[in-house]
């Protein structure tokens, strides 16, 4: 019986887990969305801040250069990450979900592009 109990409690929190990831990529795509209906109607890229979404967003030109990002707003993806920036770079107007490693974890990140070639993302 307590061995049942186990099983069931490591069931419900894998369904729970799954749920959350769901709603997660659910907001994340909705944000990522909204900023670049944003950026199509005329809004400018550079007066987004990362923190304005959970997890942050950012925006980066086709060729690599970070517009807004917490840490590297400013950099060249391709210097400080080039795996990371061939897996952005795949981003279509459709958008998509990625996933690459950064700093040793894996990432997923919902990648969209802009009518004026941005990417904009955010993911966990």
């Amino acid at each position: 019986m307590k061995r049942l109990m186990v099983m069931l409690s490591m069931v419900a929190v894998m369904l729970f887990a799954t749920h959350a990831i769901s709603a997660d990529k659910e907001a994340i795509s909705k944000n990522v969305d909204e900023v670049v209906a944003a950026i199509n109607g005329g809004k400018g890229a550079a007066s987004f801040t990362p923190d304005a979404y959970t997890p942050y967003a950012f925006i980066m030109e086709a060729e690599g250069k970070l517009i807004v990002h917490p840490t590297l707003a400013g950099k060249d993806l391709k210097v400080e990450g080039m795996p990371i920036y061939e897996a952005i770079k795949a981003a279509t107007p459709q958008g998509a979900w990625v996933k690459y490693v950064w700093k040793e974890k894996e990432k997923n990140t919902y990648i969209k592009r802009t009518s004026n070639n941005l990417i904009v993302g955010s993911g966990y």
